[in-house]
């Protein structure tokens, strides 16, 4: 009887000690979280990021792009369906990773058209028409005019400002911030300056929903 006690003492004790290690484990991982965040937020968005969505959403959604991505090109209306079920929550900040080769002109050419209004709608454009510009993982400007064309865009000014030393330096800024966040893929999420745990869009989704749970505590 006393050895069958002390049997069941001991398996008390360790399951109470698993437990403690177990919140320990969490509290560590959530304060480790949280200094991450702090750290990144001074290199995830500049004042050249093109942002889409109230300046006030309690969450911010920052993307490591590269145009000529299939899996950027994939998930890009996923985001834009998760903010438009979340109206005013969620804000968009676009940076670049142009990884692939012939990529960081493509990327000149959207920030070309930022110039004359119409970023949001060429960068939907040149996603949703990747498959004819983008040949074996090498990304051709010279074949996104069509689609740029369509979107009212004046292509012989977008040819004339992709050369501008403002597009260089952004672009530089860009991959300088991305090596300083170490993203090393294409696409690369951070949530209120928090990286993923593990890729995916699910795992996105878990992220803004618990940065939708804390703003609505209030914390």
């Amino acid at each position: 009887m006393k050895q069958k006690t002390i049997f069941i003492a001991a398996i008390i004790l360790l399951g109470v000690a698993f437990i403690g290690a177990t919140q320990f484990y969490r509290s560590h991982k959530a304060q480790q979280a949280e200094q991450s965040a702090a750290r990144n937020r001074e290199s995830l968005v500049r004042f050249h990021s093109p942002t889409m969505g109230s300046a006030d959403a309690p969450v911010h959604i920052v993307e490591f792009l590269d145009p000529a991505c299939e899996t950027c090109a994939a998930f890009y209306p996923l985001v834009k369906k998760l903010m438009a079920e979340n109206p005013d929550k969620i804000r968009l900040t676009v940076r670049y990773a142009p990884f692939h080769r012939g990529s960081d002109e493509v990327v000149k050419a959207l920030e070309a058209a930022r110039k004359q209004g119409k970023y949001w709608q060429a960068l939907e454009a040149l996603l949703a028409g990747q498959a004819s510009w983008t040949l074996n993982h090498t990304a051709r400007v010279e074949l996104v005019w069509p689609l740029l064309v369509r979107e009212g865009l004046d292509v012989a000014r977008i040819r004339n400002d992709m050369g501008s030393a403002e597009i260089a330096r952004a672009i530089e800024q860009d991959l300088a911030d991305g090596l300083a966040l170490n993203v090393t893929k294409t696409p690369e999420y951070f949530v209120n300056g928090r990286p993923l745990p593990q890729f995916g869009f699910d795992e996105l989704k878990a992220l803004v929903r618990e940065e939708l749970a804390k703003a609505a505590a209030g914390n």
